[in-house]
């Protein structure tokens, strides 16, 4: 049996860090992007020391060069890629009146183009392997989230693509697989970007209440081995997505109350 390989963008931390152990782990060869050189020795260390064949690769996927670069020293490295999972993204927290329009910018240059550019590039190479296109989404992909508008029009417009994408590849035999992690303990609240495009830091959020980027790492896995469309993961995350559809109007209302209480800094977990 051949030796598969996984291209993981964003795979210095969080879900995309889970995803590069849960893959290296099933056997996979395994390539990570980031873009902090200390992140990426500290993972690739680990996925050495786990066993695990790795490349790391410094590089901004929102960057159409560096992820073209990306995808050819993954290759040239392990000689042909089997999935290419889309993780690289950051979030934001502020109202849109508040929030400058670079940081709007910022969002969709990372989590959309990132997502389109390295596509672009790996896709050949998919089309040889018959292999899978991950985009790791969010619940913020299917219903917006005050106070999150770039990051809500980002994931929305990768979901777009996404779907598009596995309707052009149907006959072509790549799979493309959409996630929606739902609410998961991951860094990428911490450096979700302020009104002004600094660090935010802090979550109002409760860590403990949420799934582990373990536990969603291991279902991405689970659904790329069975070639799924989509998975939306944690039981609040189903329940926004179902009320969205059928109570519309509710949901407003809803999502609203929420966002009010985190403002406050009112634990929301």
């Amino acid at each position: 049996m051949p030796i598969l390989t996984v291209l993981i963008t964003g795979g210095t931390s969080g879900i995309g860090r889970a995803c590069a152990l849960a893959f290296g782990r099933a056997g996979y060869q395994v390539a990570i992007t980031g873009r902090d050189e200390a992140k990426l020795a500290d993972t690739a260390q680990a996925l050495t020391a786990a066993g695990i064949s790795n490349l790391a690769v410094r590089a901004d996927v929102g960057d159409e060069a560096a992820a073209e670069r990306a995808v050819q020293e993954t290759v040239a490295r392990f000689g042909g890629l089997d999935v290419l999972l889309n993780n690289a993204g950051i979030s934001m927290r502020a109202r849109f009146q508040d929030a400058e329009l670079d940081v709007i910018k910022q969002l969709m240059q990372t989590n959309f183009f990132g997502t389109v550019f390295t596509t672009k590039f790996a896709l050949p190479h998919l089309l040889k392997s018959k292999g899978s296109i991950v985009g790791i989404s969010s619940i913020a992909g299917y219903r917006g989230l005050p106070g999150r508008t770039g990051y809500s029009a980002s994931k929305f417009a990768m979901n777009g693509f996404l779907e598009s994408l596995r309707t052009e590849l149907l006959d072509q035999g790549v799979h493309v697989l959409t996630a929606a992690p739902g609410f998961t303990a991951s860094n990428i609240r911490q450096t979700a970007l302020a009104a002004d495009g600094s660090a935010q830091g802090e979550s109002p959020r409760d860590e403990g209440a949420m799934m582990s980027s373990e536990a969603v790492a291991d279902e991405i896995l689970k659904a790329v081995q069975q070639r799924k469309r989509t998975i939306v993961l944690t039981g609040q995350g189903k329940l926004v997505v179902f009320l969205n559809k059928l109570l519309p109007g509710l949901s407003d209302k809803l999502v609203l109350n929420h966002f009010r209480k985190e403002e406050k800094g009112v634990d929301v977990g």
